[in-house]
């Protein structure tokens, strides 16, 4: 893994250009603990053990822009964290978010590394720091995934494809890949709304986490539609998708409200409910959650949660600090 990690990296920055740029270096340190009734003991996680969000954890962020007499010509981004907990696997688990290089071209942004396929609200939602997570992390979908992508915007909304390798946080080349597609109406930042249609196929592992479950490569596949709308002080997010994965066919859902009070949206209410539609395994996941900005560097998080299929009743609570250097 470590050969394959030193390679992509190598990759990744050896088609740099040699122009100056703006630099941003962020201090990432996250603090987590809570309850779960199924266990019936404390739990040093949001999700489950061998996921890796959200966990007790320091790291950094970094962010290159590079720019000609022409304007910007690219981003590099590099995201990692050390993370810990003594119910994982590995109480000491390096995480390596975001490593990819994006460029600008006449015709569209292009990207290679560890980065987001086009797919779903993942696509466009960043959660790397939050406690409620998108439906890549209840199994449906990769939240970052190594290989290639393009997008690019227009006047009446976006479009993007991707090329990945279909194992989720761990390189990996062993026939596995991923092709995507998104094509939405709106962007969010600009109208305050996107609704997007998106499918993907492909041969992917059975993962959990940065683990490799299974080494045969099966059959994935998910076709969905997603939607996202910012109005006032009100945020709505749903995605629902289906497809095949493990040899099964599967349904999923998800519909998340918020609601953001306080000056600068410092304190937000959500609640969200997830649908896992797996055959013979169909359930919901229940939660409701609230973050205040204590200072503009420090944040508190809280989430509830309920599993119905295995009567799992969570309670976490989370002191996330996010500081530029």
């Amino acid at each position: 893994m470590r050969a394959n990690c030193f390679l992509l990296f190598s990759l990744l920055l050896a088609p740099l250009p040699a122009a100056a740029g703006d630099n941003l270096l962020f201090l990432e340190a996250q603090g987590v603990t809570g309850y779960s009734s199924m266990d019936r003991s404390a739990v040093w996680h949001s999700m489950a053990a061998d996921e890796p969000m959200q966990k007790s954890s320091v790291g950094f962020d970094y962010l290159k822009k590079f720019s000609a007499s022409a304007g910007d010509t690219g981003t590099l981004a590099l995201q990692g964290r050390l993370a810990w907990d003594p119910d994982a696997p590995n109480r000491l688990e390096p995480q390596l978010y975001n490593a990819y290089y994006r460029a600008r071209t006449p015709f569209a942004y292009v990207w290679a590394g560890h980065s987001r396929p086009a797919a779903g609200l993942e696509s466009y939602f960043d959660t790397h720091g939050a406690l409620l997570q998108a439906l890549p992390m209840y199994g449906y979908g990769f939240d970052r995934d190594w290989g290639f992508g393009a997008s690019r915007d227009f006047s009446w909304g976006d479009g993007a494809v991707s090329l990945t390798s279909g194992s989720g946080m761990r390189p990996r080349a062993a026939g596995n890949y991923l092709l995507s597609a998104r094509l939405a109406k709106g962007v969010l930042a600009r109208d305050n709304y996107a609704a997007g249609l998106y499918a993907s196929a492909g041969k992917v592992p059975e993962i959990s986490g940065y683990r490799v479950l299974d080494g045969q490569e099966r059959s994935y596949s998910a076709a969905g539609a997603d939607y996202a709308l910012l109005w006032d002080r009100w945020e709505f997010r749903a995605d629902l998708r289906a497809g095949k994965k493990s040899d099964m066919h599967y349904l999923a859902g998800l519909g998340r409200l918020g609601l953001n009070l306080l000056d600068e949206n410092r304190l937000k209410l959500e609640a969200q409910a997830v649908y896992s539609g797996m055959e013979g395994m169909a359930g919901w996941v229940l939660a409701s959650g609230v973050s205040f900005a204590v200072t503009p560097s420090l944040t508190w998080r809280g989430l509830f949660e309920y599993e119905d299929l295995m009567n799992d009743k969570r309670l976490v609570t989370q002191f996330y600090y996010y500081l530029p250097i």
